[in-house]
């Protein structure tokens, strides 16, 4: 699989560290049980399709980029510097 960094170009995903989905979580409150934080920290959606998701480009410009990925497919539909799409 190939990712579009915008700094450094189509690179091969091996120099890309995924970090999960791009999608904000609420935090649980210190004083939650054990299982509101067993959930936090540990279930997450594993959707079949489209989906946006961070990834850390340590192998290259050292950019944290938000991709949109076609899970069944690998295609890359979009890539972005998450520090430009969060504004």
């Amino acid at each position: 699989m190939r990712i579009p960094c915008p700094i450094c170009g189509e690179r091969d995903s091996r120099e890309f560290t995924y970090k999960g989905a791009a999608v904000a979580m609420q935090r649980p409150d210190p004083d939650a049980g054990a299982a509101a934080w067993d959930d936090y920290l540990h279930l997450r959606d594993n959707p079949a399709g489209e989906t946006r998701e961070l990834w850390y480009h340590g192998a290259g410009c050292t950019g944290w980029l938000v991709v949109t990925r076609n899970t069944l497919t690998h295609r890359i539909l979009a890539a972005g510097l998450a520090s430009e799409l969060a504004r």
